[in-house]
């Protein structure tokens, strides 16, 4: 075996060049490697191939080595090989992954925000402007770049949306606070301020909730149960209580006798000194009355209570601004107050007279922002006037009187669709005006106008607007249901009749057709719906219009979910329910008119055709009037509670939570509709068998009984059928 050698490029210039390293180190001396390699004799050539073939690797391994040396002996002689990232760029990663994280966070509540709130800008000129879920963010940062925020809520009469949307922010102000290392603190005016010693108490765990609602027992019972979840919230997570309200027998004497009536010590702590804005109840600079400065539209009689009222307003501003001010100190100048208090206490006004005004004073005007929670009107600011609050608050299911939509998401739809306002119809417009059509509703009401059938429909007829708009879907589940209602009515009817089926097949044509109509109103009448009329203020004092506005005031489905403006309790529901049963049951009882005349019709016609075949039917034929009512009772109650429970658990709430699976929603209403017209076809022909109303086929009639009135049966959705048997 021959061993071949074939020199690398590193050896190969090792025998042409001469190679000089010279290594530089602190712990090795200087060294030169000189290699020589020069032409000479044939035989000294030979040798040297010979040599070259054993010490040319041995040169390159030991020139590895050199290298490899000095590369080691530049190192730092430190202990550790890689020194740690500086401390400053370790943070600034870890600040980087928490904003981060912090971004998706609030990125997430951003999208519950939207469904849960509208918020408006009210410091704009003009009527307030919606804040779009992209500004949201910018909110919570003008909140947390303040050292107050004031929770303006209903005084005169309570609303409980205001304590949940009161709970809410707090949490999500608390979260942040927890986020960027600050304190939080919550003052809350329903307690005075001599109750802060049980306050601490209660946050500390020394009392409970029990013994704390003792110390308020002149509150309504309803009111500590608004309070308890905002109380028990801060207690489990640490956010400090302030009691900021005037003691309640101060306030009493004041709305008595005045401020004269306190004595020294409580007139020195409770009402404002001279100068500060306010003297024995008027302004220092205009010397009007607080109390027509703050309603300049109104023009009450001036009396002596009045004049009493406005000290006991003063004093309480004073003595909340003076705790805010001592709170704000001991929390430092990172902490984070929250006001909960009356809205009339934290709207901006006069300089002097409300509680933000006073401390301006003190701390500047950008430090503080007030919050207004579901003020029942909007105002439209002009130029120079000083804005009611900073932004107004609503939960969802409050009303509001304007703009409770973003204007320019509005106007993007509309200029994507290529439409403009005047070319819609009405009561969309009035909507368009009050701010009460969502973008998503309006870009619906788009996409129906691209089928002609269902434009038509929706352009001419209101009702189809208003249902369509609320359920898209709606003319497919009418189609199902008509199908189910003439098939099911048709099997129920064999079912009865068996042999008798084709003789009495003009009864089976009149059942069928009436199923069909009153079908139609059973879908119809408790179908959820969508108007925007209702909210237009009734002016008018004719009677019509007064029962039209307290029909609008109540939902078509008891189960329907609250719209934009609509706040529908428990009793709401129930109303629902008896006003949908009294329209299904004038139905019932007008189409139970119109099927005995029909049925009528079509015997008198069967008689004069084939006179034989009469004559040798004996029947007994039910009463108009009683068919009538027994028909109309039985729309009323038994369909309107079935097609109410459909329209709204099972294809208004349940097929929304499955909306993306488009074929299990589809057959769960034609499932359940099947079933709900054959059981309630056979609860009607069982009913009126019950109350005299059909014959059954054993029984045998005298042909002297025969009577006048004919019959009509029953419906389809209330699909019921109701017939008259035919005995031979």
């Amino acid at each position: 075996m021959k061993l071949r050698f074939y020199p690398s490029p590193f050896t190969t210039q090792l025998h042409r060049c001469h190679v000089s390293p010279t290594i530089h180190s602190d712990k090795i001396q200087p060294r030169h490697l000189h290699v020589s390699a020069t032409s000479s004799s044939p035989v000294q050539n030979h040798s040297l191939k010979r040599r070259h073939v054993i010490a040319a690797p041995l040169i390159s391994a030991g020139a590895t080595l050199l290298f490899s040396a000095v590369s080691k002996a530049e190192e730092p002689t430190s202990p550790e090989t890689t020194p740690p990232p500086p401390q400053s760029d370790v943070a600034n990663k870890d600040a980087d992954v928490a904003k981060m994280e912090a971004d998706v966070a609030n990125k997430k509540e951003g999208d519950v925000e939207v469904m849960n709130w509208r918020i408006y800008d009210a410091s704009v000129i003009g009527e307030p402007m919606a804040i779009g879920k992209e500004n949201r963010k910018k909110v919570w940062e003008k909140l947390m770049n303040a050292r107050v925020v004031y929770l303006g809520e209903a005084e005169q009469v309570p609303i409980g949306d205001d304590k949940e949307l009161e709970l809410e922010i707090v949490k999500k102000l608390h979260k942040r606070c927890v986020q960027f290392e600050r304190s939080l603190c919550l003052a809350l005016e329903a307690f005075s301020c001599n109750l802060q010693e049980q306050l601490n108490q209660f946050i500390n765990g020394s009392i409970n909730g029990e013994v704390l609602k003792m110390f308020v027992s002149h509150w309504a019972p309803e009111r500590w149960q608004e309070y308890e979840p905002l109380l028990n919230y801060c207690r489990d997570n640490g956010v400090h209580l302030v009691a900021c309200g005037i003691p309640l027998e101060v306030l009493r004497t004041i709305q008595s006798e005045g401020i004269r009536g306190l004595p020294k010590a409580d007139r020195k702590k409770y009402a404002p000194p001279a100068g500060s804005g306010f003297i024995s109840g008027f302004t220092a600079i205009s010397r009007r009355s607080t109390f027509d400065m703050s309603y300049v539209t109104q023009s009450p009689p001036f009396e002596p209570s009045s004049y009493l009222s406005t000290q006991a307003r003063a004093a309480e501003d004073y003595t909340m601004s003076q705790v805010i001010l001592e709170a704000v100190a001991d929390d430092g100048a990172s902490g984070l107050l929250v006001v909960v208090t009356g809205a009339s206490h934290v709207t901006y006004g006069p300089r002097g007279t409300g509680v933000p005004a006073r401390i301006s004073r003190k701390m500047q005007k950008k430090n503080q922002a007030v919050i207004l929670l579901n003020p029942e009107r909007q105002q439209i600011r002009r130029e120079g006037e000083t804005p009611v609050a900073d932004l107004l608050w609503y939960s969802a299911a409050r009303q509001c009187t304007r703009n409770c939509y973003d204007r320019a998401e509005i106007a993007r739809v509309m200029n994507a669709a290529g439409r403009k306002r005047d070319a819609l119809p009405q009561d969309l417009q009035k909507g368009l005006d009050l701010g009460l059509i969502s973008p998503e509703v309006l870009q619906n009401f788009f996409d129906l106008e691209k089928y002609p059938l269902i434009s038509e429909l929706t352009h001419r007829f209101q009702g189809f607007r208003e249902r369509l708009l609320a359920d898209p879907k709606f003319l497919q589940k009418l189609a199902i249901e008509e199908a189910i209602s003439i098939t099911t009515t048709l099997l129920a009817q064999y079912e009865k009749r068996k042999d008798n089926f084709f003789e009495e097949l003009d009864y089976v044509i009149t059942d069928t057709a009436r199923g069909a109509v009153v079908d139609f109103f059973t879908v119809w009448l408790p179908a959820p719906t969508l108007s925007f009329l209702m909210f237009d203020e009734i002016n008018s004092s004719d009677s019509v219009e007064v029962f039209k506005g307290l029909l609008g005031s109540i939902p078509d489905n008891a189960f329907q979910r609250n719209l934009v403006g609509r706040d529908w309790n428990l009793s709401h529901r129930v109303l629902a329910v008896f006003v949908g049963g009294l329209k299904l049951a004038a139905v019932g009882f007008i189409s139970s008119i119109g099927a005995v005349a029909s049925s009528n019709g079509l015997y008198a016609a069967r008689r004069f055709l084939n006179p034989s075949l009469v004559s040798k039917q004996q029947t007994k034929r039910s009463p108009i009037l009683k068919t009538a009512v027994v028909y109309g009772g039985f729309l009323g109650i038994s369909a309107n509670l079935r097609y109410q429970f459909i329209a709204g658990i099972v294809e208004h709430r349940i097929s929304e939570l499955v909306s993306d699976q488009a074929l299990f929603v589809n057959m769960l209403s034609f499932v359940t509709r099947t079933i709900n017209s054959y059981w309630g076809t056979q609860q009607w022909i069982d009913l009126a068998r019950f109350m005299g109303l059909q014959s059954t086929k054993s029984e045998s009639v005298s042909p002297t009984t025969t009577e006048n009135s004919s019959h009509a049966l029953e419906c389809t959705e209330v699909k019921e059928t109701s017939i008259d048997e035919i005995n031979q």
